[in-house]
C-alpha cells in the first residue's frame, strides 16, 4: 500500500461558484402589491436618493454617511444605503394593526370606569346603611327605654289599683261583692 501525501494544487477556478454582489431589493411590500414574477425585482436597482434630501439625521444615517467617503469599500459607494430605522418602522407599520389594541384599551377603560362607579355607589350605600343602622339602634334604645318606663308605670298603677280594691273591699264589702260579680276581673292566659 502506497503511502503518500496529497499535495494541494491551487487552481484558477474555484470549486464552488461564488455569486457576486447582487443589487439591493426594494423595501417590503405586501404580498398582493408585489409583482408576480420574482425576476422583475432583481433586474433593476432601487431608486437612489437625491443629495438634497436628508433623512431625520438619526444615529444610523449619520454613521453610514461617515463611512461612505473614507476607508469604506468604494464598490458600495454607488449603491443606495438603506436606513435601517426607516425600513423597520415601515415593516412594523405594515404588519402591526393598532385597532384591536385600541378597542381593547377602550373596553378596559370603560370597564374600569364602570367598576369605579359601582365601587363609589357601593361605598355610598354602605355609608347610608351605617347611618340607618345607627338610627335604628338609637330608635331601638329609645323603644327599650320607653318599654321599661311603661312597665314601671304599669306596675305602679297595678299596685295602686290593688290597694284601692283592698280598701274598697274593707270599707264597702257588700257593694264590692256585687260589683265584682257584675264585673268579673279578666283572667290572664
Amino acid at each position: 500500500m502506497a503511502t503518500g501525501y496529497y499535495q494541494y494544487q491551487p487552481s484558477a477556478t474555484l470549486p464552488v461558484p461564488v455569486p457576486g454582489k447582487q443589487p439591493q431589493q426594494q423595501p417590503f411590500q405586501p404580498r398582493h402589491a408585489r409583482n408576480p414574477s420574482g425576476y422583475s425585482q432583481l433586474s433593476a436597482s432601487p431608486p437612489e436618493r437625491a443629495e438634497s434630501i436628508s433623512t431625520g439625521g438619526g444615529l444610523y444615517s449619520s454613521a453610514s454617511s461617515n463611512y461612505a467617503g473614507s476607508d469604506y469599500d468604494s464598490s458600495t459607494a454607488g449603491a443606495t444605503s438603506v436606513d435601517l430605522l426607516d425600513y423597520m418602522n415601515e415593516r412594523l407599520s405594515q404588519t402591526y394593526n393598532p385597532v384591536p389594541l385600541d378597542r381593547n384599551m377602550v373596553k378596559q377603560a370603560q370597564m374600569s370606569g364602570e367598576l369605579n362607579a359601582k365601587n363609589r355607589e357601593l361605598l355610598a350605600l354602605q355609608a347610608q346603611a351605617r347611618a340607618r343602622l345607627a338610627k335604628t339602634r338609637a330608635n331601638f334604645a329609645d323603644g327599650v327605654r320607653a318599654a321599661k318606663e311603661t312597665q314601671k308605670d304599669l306596675e305602679w298603677t297595678q299596685k295602686k289599683v290593688s290597694a284601692m280594691n283592698r280598701r274598697a273591699a274593707e270599707r264597702y264589702p257588700e257593694q264590692y261583692r256585687a260589683a265584682k260579680a257584675r264585673y268579673p276581673a279578666p283572667v290572664d292566659c
